[in-house]
């Protein structure tokens, strides 16, 4: 039995060698990897500073269908991570706008900034507005549903439907869970690797399973933790992680107008920071069935579709069952 728990100790070893080995080192800007679709870039003015902000337009089919959908990314992840979504949409006709929020993906990483909802859904209305967009169809996943329900609230005008995938902001952590501040939040960022991204997700987001499909998404990240520049990448993830516990969205569920879908994943346990929280709450967080729930009630014209089994990312983990009910509210 020993010798057995050691050939697998030594198969593991040897696959997380082969996996690390492989992976590239990923400039601060993603300049050296390249996107599904072509990048173009609008120049924000924020804080006394120039940033570059990235974003993809996917043309639609011709004759267009006259609607244009909005994918706004999670935390741990970019735009590209929206391409087979994208692809189905277009094919359906709609025109799909993809950000990179600033701090993330291929958008400048400031030295230094303040960061805000408020903010990231001003720069993303920019995009529309240098696009000409004046309606969109409102597409978050995860972090990317908090800025979803903050545009919402800001542009209710601009907004004709709302898609929440899995979002996280469902509740208040920093009711729950000690605070931990920038300066602690960057030092554990710059402890980050391959192997420690890879444990959070398996056991945040994909309920302890792993496919080799979800390398792609890891790897992103880990190639980050090799680039020389990474601390000015793990600076900004510790302040986007301050903005995401400090400034929740979920008491403001009752003032969305927009018709509203929620997609969860039910096997979905994300909860930032519940590692610092006492075992019994940490048990408590992350709920996402009940969370889903809550939501859906507090939403005027919402409707819910629960996705057994599935964890934080439908439209990686399970496309079809995530695909087939966006298009039915889609118009």
């Amino acid at each position: 039995m020993k010798q057995a728990f050691i050939v697998l100790g030594l198969m593991f070893t040897m696959q997380l060698n082969a996996q690390t080995g492989s992976l590239k080192a990923l400039d601060i800007n993603l300049d050296n990897y390249t996107y599904p679709f072509p990048v173009h870039y609008i120049t924000v003015n924020a804080q006394q500073q120039n940033l570059k902000m990235a974003y993809m337009d996917v043309q639609p089919n011709v004759p267009a269908n006259g609607h244009a959908v909005l994918l706004l990314h999670g935390k741990n992840f970019n735009g590209a991570y929206w391409e087979q979504t994208a692809n189905a949409l277009a094919v359906k006709d709609y025109r799909v706008i993809i950000p990179d929020q600033i701090g993330f993906g291929k958008s400048s990483k400031p030295a230094q900034f303040q960061y805000t909802f408020q903010l990231l859904a001003q720069n993303t209305r920019n995009i529309l507005d240098s696009l000409g967009i004046n309606k969109i169809i409102v597409v978050g996943h995860s972090m990317g549903g908090m800025v979803a329900v903050r545009f919402s609230l800001m542009y209710p005008q601009l907004v004709s439907k709302l898609v929440l995938v899995n979002p996280i902001g469902l509740e208040d952590w920093k009711v729950h869970v000690p605070y931990v501040d920038i300066d602690k939040q960057y030092k554990k960022e710059l402890s980050q690797t391959y192997e420690s991204l890879k444990k959070y997700q398996v056991e945040n987001y994909y309920h302890g399973t792993w496919k080799p499909a979800y390398d792609k998404w890891l790897n992103l990240l880990a190639g980050w933790t090799l680039d020389k520049n990474y601390p000015t990448v793990a600076w900004n993830n510790a302040l986007t992680s301050d903005m995401v516990f400090t400034q929740p969205v979920c008491y403001e569920f009752k003032n969305i107008a927009a018709p509203t879908l929620l997609i969860i994943g039910q096997a979905d346990r994300t909860a930032i920071g519940k590692e610092n929280a006492s075992p019994e709450v940490k048990k408590q967080l992350g709920n996402y069935p009940l969370l889903g729930r809550a939501a859906q009630q507090q939403i005027k014209n919402s409707k819910l579709v629960e996705i057994p089994g599935v964890g934080h990312l439908p439209h990686i983990e399970a496309f079809d069952q995530f695909i087939n009910p966006l298009l039915k509210f889609l118009p």
